[in-house]
């Protein structure tokens, strides 16, 4: 019998700003006019979230009609979505607040300043029993560096490149510093109730790191993973490609069990395998598919693309069997051609301005966008901006 497909879900963070790259931030007026869209701290990104779904077509659906609605609301005031996970063209040396009353804002702003001024997505995997969810935890948490690679998409910040491919996660402050490899859902509360009782997270949400569980009343109710190490993900085609092999891979291990645990099937103790997974996320932010990673099974060195090349060789089967092959597809010319941070580098290095090459990719998702939204019913012609 094949498995069940999971729940699917996805906050999505955007910049938005002018066609020639130029961030305007708008997310208190977006938010307010747009429903499903709300603001961040700092008001030149915006996030919306879509439904628990365990249909990617749906998937689609979710994730195209609210950037639909905005980009429509967008092109009224001569602006768009703009590519990217950090402030390309900058300006990171100001916070520029959504709303000044708040005072979680204002400790952000007080805390960490603009380090937190980036877009993502953050993949939702609904799995409701503890053991199965944190065995996935550990696995996804080992494999993070892998998500990190396929999506990079920030190798800009004010108008310079870092030398990074991924500058949102090597900016991003990881809180608390230390996460351990949970070993339950017993040692999960332990841990998150004495960084509560420290100070060390500020509340339950304040756990940012590369994967964490999640449900309605964490850390005691459960019912969910939240892999939040992606950069943002433009194309909806390629973000369902990636969660395609993020969700073989979950189920391959809620079927075969111990042989992909981490706790169960590596070398490395549970604290080793927490830095190991924290090294290979810096090495991945860093050089992304062409990052040189330690293995949590032995220990071996493998670069990221040929380890992903691996996982779909080895998933091939069961997304024959699921059908996914076609969700699938967009990871080959993916691996072949470079993500976009290494896309982005190469046209910069061969002497392409930055402005010239954030204003190419915003012509080509609004393109690309409406060409989608083509395949939705109902969708209205009108320009998208």
């Amino acid at each position: 019998m094949s498995p069940s497909f999971l729940l699917k879900g996805f906050e999505v963070e955007l910049f938005t700003g002018r066609a020639d790259g130029t961030v305007v931030g708008v997310s208190a007026d977006a938010a307010r006019a747009l429903n499903g869209f709300a603001t961040e701290p700092d008001q030149r990104n915006l996030e919306y979230i879509t439904p628990p779904d365990a249909d990617y077509r749906r998937q689609l659906r979710w994730l195209l009609e609210p950037r639909l609605a905005l980009r429509r609301w967008l092109s009224e005031r001569e602006l768009t979505v703009l590519p990217g996970s950090t402030l390309s063209l900058g300006d990171s040396s100001r916070f520029v607040r959504s709303n000044p009353g708040n005072p979680y804002h204002a400790f952000i702003e007080a805390t960490y300043g603009t380090r937190v001024v980036t877009a993502s997505v953050h993949i939702n995997l609904g799995i409701t029993a503890m053991e199965p969810l944190f065995a996935c935890c550990r696995l996804l948490r080992c494999e993070a560096a892998l998500f990190l690679a396929l999506s990079a998409s920030s190798p800009f910040l004010d108008g310079r490149s870092t030398g990074a491919h991924s500058q949102r996660w090597l900016q991003f402050p990881l809180t608390p510093e230390q996460v351990p490899l949970f070993l339950d859902h017993a040692h999960y509360v332990r841990w998150l109730e004495s960084m509560l009782a420290s100070g060390a997270m500020r509340n339950e949400r304040h756990l940012w790191t590369s994967v964490r569980p999640n449900g309605e009343r964490r850390p005691y109710d459960l019912n969910r993973l939240e892999l939040r190490i992606c950069d943002l993900v433009a194309e909806p085609d390629l973000l369902l490609a990636i969660t395609a092999l993020l969700e073989l891979r979950l189920l391959t291990l809620l079927e075969q069990g111990d042989a992909h645990d981490p706790l169960r099937a590596s070398r490395f103790t549970p604290e080793e395998l927490a830095q190991l997974a924290d090294t290979n996320d810096s090495r991945a932010a860093a050089d992304s598919l062409d990052a040189q990673l330690v293995h949590w099974q032995d220990g071996r060195s493998i670069r990221a693309r040929e380890w992903i090349a691996q996982l779909l060789a080895q998933l091939a089967p069961l997304a024959a069997e699921l059908g996914l092959e076609g969700t699938l597809a967009p990871l080959e010319p993916l691996l072949q051609r470079g993500n976009a941070a290494m896309r982005w580098l190469q046209a910069v290095n061969g002497g392409e301005s930055i402005a010239s090459v954030l204003q190419r990719e915003i012509r080509w998702l609004d393109q690309r966008d409406a060409t989608l939204a083509m395949g939705l019913p109902g969708t209205p012609s009108v320009p998208l901006g």
